[in-house]
């Protein structure tokens, strides 16, 4: 391929591959694998600034969002296929070539290997997708990875989607896999500011990496918001809290694998500066992206500390309920034993006099004191002696 020069992505020396084009060839063929059915997906932003974008089910045959050529930062041709583009860039050796993908088949990431000799083990990966945020050296060709992240504010969860970057020295190859990042937002950016954007393939690539990385910080005051909640449910008591931390826990681990090995590529771009000579203005903007990635990756780190913290609290509160509600179970019945206990006195008290009336009143014809004079004064005395005696007994022993 003919085409301006990028220092970032020149051959390094013994890294120049030497591989017969027979064999390449047969490698690209092994990336080939029976076509999956792939769901009728929306159309991405990217095409919005594309006419005549094709339908959804048209989409899922043909995954080129968008297609451009630049010259010195300024678009000077919109290919529709992946064809027009090839012939295009060969016909005019000075420019750029900025194609974005969304799901692409194993054919079309095969046409681009073997136009822009991608290297293999990198066009399986972005084929499978389900990668670790990472930077690797291909010869000529770098590649990246990224994990861009939304927050969804009605269903208040963490949306995760994945972006593959193929940056050579007159191309750069975007594919994507989910809804994020807007990339067609990072296409006018680039086409407004011509001086930016005529620095080169590393231009486009630090202006995925800041799209990438300011779209965390919508994410990062999402769950801030959400942890702020979650901190006034488990001191209200909400029984349903525990589940939220969990689920919230496990977003914010997601988050953390999405951000975290961000620093040390862009600590591996920045230790290229000098190799490559890259642009100073461009050296200044890829070290302010690193300082924000470093600050959301503080920030996450310090979300996951929360959550454990809090998890540990609402721990404690729930034993601290669950003690209290023994503790009210125990008082409840001990004073339902005192209850008894009253109850069960006063039956003997008054079970004395019947059972004494009762037998008095079997009306026998040979009974003692049955006619006897002070036989009714004496079984009303019993009665109340005995009645008395237990009283006493009870209330001695606190049953009173």
């Amino acid at each position: 391929m003919c085409g301006c020069s990028s220092p970032l992505v020149k051959e390094v020396g013994s890294v120049v591959s030497t591989e017969p084009p027979v064999r390449r060839l047969r490698a690209l063929r092994s990336l080939r694998k029976p076509a999956k059915k792939r769901p009728a997906v929306p159309a991405p932003a990217e095409s919005a600034d594309r006419p005549g974008t094709p339908e959804p089910a048209t989409v899922a045959a043909n995954s080129v969002i968008h297609a451009a050529l630049y010259r010195d930062g300024h678009r000077i041709s919109t290919p529709e296929t992946l064809t027009d583009t090839f012939q295009q860039l060969r016909a005019a050796p000075d420019t750029l070539a900025w194609i974005g993908l969304h799901r692409p088949s194993s054919a079309e990431l095969v046409r681009l290997a073997s136009e822009f000799d991608l290297h293999p083990l990198a066009v399986e990966d972005a084929l499978e997708a389900h990668q670790r945020p990472k930077l690797e050296r291909y010869g000529g060709t770098l590649f990246v990875v990224l994990r861009a992240a939304r927050y969804l504010d009605a269903a208040e969860e963490v949306d995760f989607g994945e972006l593959h970057i193929f940056v050579g020295r007159d191309f750069v190859i975007t594919v994507r896999h989910g809804g994020a990042p807007d990339l067609s937002a990072v296409r006018h950016r680039m086409e407004d500011t011509p001086e930016l954007l005529k620095l080169g393939p590393e231009a486009i690539l630090y202006a995925i990496l800041d799209a990438v990385v300011d779209g965390y910080a919508p994410v990062v005051a999402g769950v801030q918001n959400d942890i702020d909640e979650i901190e006034t449910e488990v001191f209200g008591g909400d029984p349903r809290v525990s589940r939220r931390i969990y689920e919230l826990s496990r977003e914010v681990v997601e988050f953390q694998r999405a951000t975290r090995p961000l620093n040390g590529m862009l600590e591996g771009l920045t230790a290229g500066f000098e190799k490559y000579a890259i642009d100073e203005e461009l050296r200044r903007y890829l070290r302010d992206v690193a300082d924000h990635a470093l600050h959301t990756t503080d920030r996450v780190d310090g979300f996951r500390q929360a959550l454990q913290d809090i998890l540990t609290v609402n721990a404690t509160l729930v034993n601290q309920q669950q003690n209290a509600e023994m503790r009210a179970l125990a008082e409840a019945g001990f004073e339902q034993n005192e209850e008894i206990k009253k109850i069960s006195s006063w039956a003997a008290i008054l079970f004395a006099p019947t059972l004494v009336g009762t037998i008095y009143g079997m009306n026998f014809e040979e009974m003692p004191e049955l006619h006897w004079g002070f036989g009714y004064p004496f079984a009303i005395g019993l009665m109340a002696v005995v009645c008395v005696s237990l009283y006493l007994i009870f209330k001695r022993r606190d049953w009173l």
